[in-house]
């Protein structure tokens, strides 16, 4: 890759682009919390009032932070942005209407860049157009830095590098298990989940990208063939898990993003690399009956929103942009996920990730937050690449110890 940019060009370490939204509010308040004392870091929006009052509820030590006035609809402003800036992290979604702009400022600037998209028509444009940009000015664009999709980059990353480091091989059937989970909805994420129904409603070819389980692939041609992995809304008792299982609706995304880091590395985990991911149900009698009303409902959201009348219906009842659960919703929500993988000698490895803390506000306020500082403190500790990363190929085993030291349990065992 090239060269990193100078740590030295521009004034600011870290800029939070939408600071004044809801969750722009609580990764704002997480850096200034958690950053180090001397840590240069900058608030940014359309704003300066709005900005100045988010400023003023954080603690003292934000007292100073710059406010930078800026739009994605106006390019020279991004542009200042991406130059004052070591890291930009942006929450202002959705990404496929509203993010490209920052990622070609910073792309071009030089500039590293994450965000908590789950939209993959945008990661697949982001690589289109900006990757080899971005490679040679060496920024990192990391995309999917949140909920979405650092706890499945993490658990699986931990499988194959504990079986390599034991000679176990490279990794096969793996899977994603959620145990438990508990939270609100994110109004942002229900926004991005309309912007991508819309695009791909007129347009075959964009709902053919969609359904490709290897979408976000460097090299589509050196994948599987279509079908080996396509995503299936079905009810089962897994066999390797030994309990009931249902349709995760973060799936259709974050499974891409982890081909793409088997991809990026080589194909580090492994050239029969199979991965999945489902919510469990437990074994009790009554968890095959949850787990179908479960999924019935999913499947029957998703069509709701792709039909007009009923979308204005739902429109009604669902989150609207911007808003988000009570700080009490927020602090008793949790998550625990366990990454299931056998490999190529038949080893079994078992990853858990873990939090307290609403997974899509208050967990990944602290997700983004991390990768943010661990771009801006530890590159002397990160891969060597550049371009439009995932967060396992940006940072990483490094971004996992920053977790681990803000409470987060982060760990994998053999179990065969």
């Amino acid at each position: 890759m090239s060269a990193p940019r100078d740590p030295d060009v521009g004034d600011l370490d870290v800029v939070v682009f939408g600071a004044s939204g809801f969750v722009g509010r609580l990764l704002a308040a997480h850096l200034a919390g958690a950053a180090p004392d001397g840590l240069r870091i900058g608030l940014a929006g359309r704003s300066a009032d709005r900005l100045a009052a988010v400023r003023a509820g954080l603690p003292a030590r934000a007292a100073d932070w710059p406010l930078v006035v800026a739009d994605v609809q106006d390019a020279a402003s991004l542009a200042e942005l991406a130059g004052r800036a070591r890291v930009v992290a942006t929450t202002v979604g959705p990404y496929q209407r509203h993010g490209l702009p920052l990622v070609a400022a910073c792309a071009t600037a030089g500039t590293d860049y994450v965000d908590l998209t789950g939209e993959v028509l945008f990661v697949r444009q982001s690589i289109d157009r900006w990757h080899t940009v971005a490679v040679e000015s060496g920024a990192r664009i990391v995309h999917a830095c949140g909920f979405d999709s650092v706890p499945s980059e993490l658990g699986v990353l931990l499988c194959a590098e504990q079986a390599a480091a034991e000679g176990a091989g490279t990794l096969e059937d793996t899977v994603l298990h959620v145990k438990s989970a508990a939270g609100g909805f994110s109004g942002g994420t229900i926004d991005s989940m309309r912007a991508q129904l819309d695009a791909v409603a007129g347009d075959p070819a964009l709902r053919r990208l969609v359904a490709d389980p290897y979408s976000l692939s460097p090299d589509r041609s050196a994948e599987p063939e279509l079908g080996d992995e396509q995503d299936r809304l079905t009810v089962t008792k897994d066999p390797e898990l030994g309990r009931w299982t249902g349709s995760f609706v973060m799936a259709p995304f974050n499974t891409r993003i982890v081909r793409r880091s088997n991809a990026l590395t080589g194909y580090a985990y492994g050239r029969r690399f199979r991965y999945r991911e489902v919510m469990g149900y437990g074994r009790s009698p009554l968890a095959p009956l949850v787990a179908a009303g479960v999924t019935t409902g999913l499947a029957a959201g998703m069509a709701g929103m792709s039909f007009g009348p009923t979308r204005a219906l739902l429109d009604r009842v669902l989150p609207a942009p911007g808003t988000g659960p009570s700080p009490q919703v927020r602090e008793r929500g949790h998550f625990r996920i366990e990454v299931v993988a056998r490999t190529s000698t038949g080893a079994r490895f078992t990853a858990t990730v873990a939090a307290k803390g609403d997974p899509g506000y208050t967990a990944t306020a602290v997700m983004q937050g991390e990768s943010a500082l661990c771009l801006a403190l530890d590159q002397d500790r990160l891969p060597d690449r550049a371009g439009v990363l995932t967060p396992a190929t940006a940072m990483g085993l490094p971004l996992a110890d920053r977790l681990r030291a803000q409470g987060f349990e982060i760990g994998v065992r053999r179990d065969a």
